[in-house]
Order: structure tokens, then sequence, then C-alpha cells
């Protein structure tokens, strides 16, 4: 325990080693009175001869954080006499970081409010540097649902991931799961979409050999794999009406049988879905089973679009250029970004991915320049730069062929790329090729 300021009871200070996480003691005009040793290993220790405040070590901020823009936990507390938690981003030694904050107010003999106690609690799946961590951010949006991630992922509630195609619902699933007590046993993932009812059940449940004409061998499930992890259903808007109630029963009971198989089978599972759809016309429509709906739909998360995050995608296109596979750093220009802001992006994060990744390639040197990203976002446009009156799925066609002379016809490449499934481009590519075949 390091004592700040000496007019601080040590009694009170003494209490904050007691705490699992890194605590402050904290007094009623925001100045630090005190920390425990968890506090001084993540973020240093703070120089006892400063009157430190809070927003001033954790942001760099010359005033309380709710003057500054942002939520402040210690006016929240102060407002309602109770425990308050808000997502902040710290300065730490190590850069900028994604803090869960929980402001505990002490009162005195009499009631009357003394101290509080911050709490600190590093969230290592999400990061406001250009790392490789799997979710990166810090725009309000960004933080709000980060925010949500880090209520629900210790908790074993289901989870339905909204959002549109593109905006990264898989890695919010894995971040879901790396927060939670499973985080060591697998996450598991099925893509719904494209699946008819027999694919679906022998994916999910396995079958055993001779099931059906094909089932050359037994093949085990992937809720089978889940057991004792987290299983997470991608686009479950997908799902055969007549399998929505098996899925239902799964869900219910943990229970579950193999195709062809008479045994039934138990797994321990934590469910995640995800959608671009709305389920809930799809309930009104009769598309979709409302118990199922009900059951899936615990703790709702909004995933927001890149539209909604735009501030974010200097951070998004820093760590996208340092991922590809190219040795060379390339960077853009100040202009080349603006216009990356600009832009109305339909596909969210895969299409500034496919974006960046042409850019590089047209690219004469490692500074991409605002023209190379006009061309990227516009490359079918014609001589004089007007739109050629190209449909979407020549256009689609059109962008995987080059990707697939460019990468050698690697399909697993191309397919990560164009951020589908290697078997969604198998299946495109085929929609390509009886297109072109004459009837």
């Amino acid at each position: 325990m390091e004592i700040i300021a000496s007019d601080t009871d040590p009694s009170v200070a003494r209490m904050l080693d007691g705490f699992e996480y890194p605590a402050i003691l904290v007094t009623t005009d925001y100045r630090i009175l005190a920390t425990n040793n968890h506090y001084r290993e993540i973020f240093g220790a703070i120089p006892v001869s400063e009157a430190a405040h809070c927003y001033q070590v954790s942001h760099g901020y010359e005033v309380p954080c709710d003057q500054a823009g942002e939520d402040c936990p210690l006016a929240a507390a102060t407002a309602s006499g109770h425990k308050e938690r808000v997502l902040h981003i710290h300065q730490t030694p190590r850069g900028p970081e994604h803090v869960d904050v929980e402001m505990l107010p002490i009162m005195d003999e009499s009631g009357k409010l003394k101290f509080f106690v911050e709490l600190l609690k590093p969230l290592p799946v999400a990061s406001k540097a250009a790392t490789d961590h799997s979710l990166i951010g810090a725009s309000p949006a960004f933080n709000k649902m980060l925010g949500l991630i880090s209520r629900v992922g210790p908790t074993s509630a289901a989870v339905l991931l909204l959002g549109e195609s593109g905006t990264g619902k898989e890695l919010t699933a894995g971040a879901i799961h790396n927060a939670s007590v499973r985080a060591d046993k697998s996450l598991v993932t099925l893509e719904c979409a494209g699946l008819n009812e027999m694919l679906f059940e022998s994916e999910l449940f396995g079958h055993v050999k001779g099931a059906f004409t094909g089932a050359n061998y037994t093949k085990q499930g992937l809720i089978e794999s889940a057991d004792g992890g987290t299983l997470f259903l991608d686009e479950i808007g997908d799902i055969p009406y007549p399998l929505q109630v098996k899925l239902l029963r799964l869900i219910e009971t943990g229970t579950y049988r193999p195709v062809g198989s008479t045994e039934v089978k138990k797994s321990d599972f934590r469910l995640i879905c995800a959608t671009h759809k709305d389920l809930f016309r799809m309930v009104e429509d009769g598309e979709f089973r409302q118990d199922l709906y009900y059951r899936i739909n615990v703790f709702p998360i909004h995933i927001p679009s890149l539209g909604e995050r735009k501030e974010d995608i200097p951070l998004l296109a820093e760590l996208m250029l340092r991922r590809k596979e190219d040795s060379q750093s390339h960077y853009l220009t100040e202009t080349a970004l603006a216009l990356l802001k600009e832009h109305r992006y339909q596909g969210n994060i895969r299409e500034l991915r496919n974006i960046l990744h042409r850019a590089v390639i047209l690219a004469d040197a490692s500074v991409i320049e605002e023209a190379v990203i006009r061309e990227c976002l516009n490359p079918d446009a014609g001589p004089r730069g007007e739109p050629l009156q190209v449909d979407l799925k020549t256009l689609e066609d059109n962008y995987l062929q080059k990707l697939l002379k460019l990468h050698g016809g690697d399909k697993t490449r191309v397919a990560e790329i164009a951020g589908i499934s290697v078997r969604s481009l198998y299946r495109k590519l085929q929609e390509e090729s009886d297109t072109d075949t004459p009837a």
C-alpha cells in the first residue's frame, strides 16, 4: 500500500490491499489519497509529493471526466449514493488501455460521504492502440459495446450479437468467450448460412456411420467439441424453421442425439448467437420461433457499423496495414485517411480491409496517397472516371477472380481476404460457373 496524502486515515488506506484488483482511495473532490500494490504493478507509482487527482493521473485531463465529455463514475456515485460502473480509457505505462472502473462510496458513522474506493479492472480483450488484440477502437459506440462485453463476459448468460454484415461479430464472440470462465476451453463456431437441414444436423449434432448416403464414417458434432466451452452460432436467422425446435431442445436440456443414433448425449456449453437479420420481425412473420427467440435473446449486444464508429478508422487502418503479408510497412497520408473516413461503407470493416489490401497492391511506394485510395473506392470507373453500369454480382465475380489470379488460386487465402468462409467462396464460384455455362 502506498499513501499519497498525509491526511489519509491509515486504517482506511490499508483496506485497499484487500482488493484483488488495482485500487485507489479518492476524496469527494477527486484527490488520490492512496493506492494498493496491484495498482502500482499495473499502472505505476504516483509521486507522493504531488497532489494528484484521478482525472489527471488516469486521463491527463485538467478537469473531471464529466466536464471533458466522458462519463464520470465518481460524480455518478455521489449522486446515487451507491456503486457505479463505467468503461474508460486510461493512460498506462504501456499506452492507452480500456479499463472497467467501479466506484464504491465510503460513508462515515453519520452516513456522510467521505471517500471513494476506485477499482480498475483492465480489459485485455480490446485496445485503443493498434496492436494485435482482437478488438480495437476508442469511439463512444465501440466503448459502449465493450462495456456490455465486460459485464456479460464473466456470466453464463446467452448472448445475441446484432449488427450488419462485416462488423466483426465473430471477433466479438471471441472476446466474450475470452472474458468468461470457459476461456481455457474451446470456442466452436457454426456458420448457419447456406446449410440445409441435413447438413445443419450433421455439423451440429454429428452422425454415425451409415446414417445417410455418404456417411461413410462416424463424425463428432460441433456441440460435442463445445462441451465445457462456448458454442457460437453465426447467422442464426438462417436456420431452417423445422430445425429450430431441435435447437431449442438442445439449449433447454443440453441433450442431443447424433444423426442416425439412438444414444442421447449431453453437452455443457455457453451459447452466443449472431445475426444481421431482424429476428423480431421474423417472429412476427412466422419465420422464426418465438420461444427460440426469447431463449437466445437473454443479453443482446449491438455491434456498431463502421459508419457509427468512424473515429476508429485510423486505428483499424493502421492495424490492417501492419497485418498484411507483405513485410514492407505502408502508411496513409492525411488526405487518404480523410477520404476513408468520408466513405460510406456497405461492407463495414470487411470492406475497409479489402480497400486497404487493394491500396497496398496499387501503391508504388510505402506511402499510400489519396489518389490510390480514390481508385480503390471506385475500382470499376470508366476512362473518364464515371462508374460503369455493372451489376453487383458481376463486380463480385470480377473481384474474386482478380484475387484468385493474384494469389495463385489459393482459395483459402482468397476467402480470408474477402471475409467469407471457404464454403461460401466455393458456392459463389460455382454460381459464377453455372451462369457462364450455356443453356
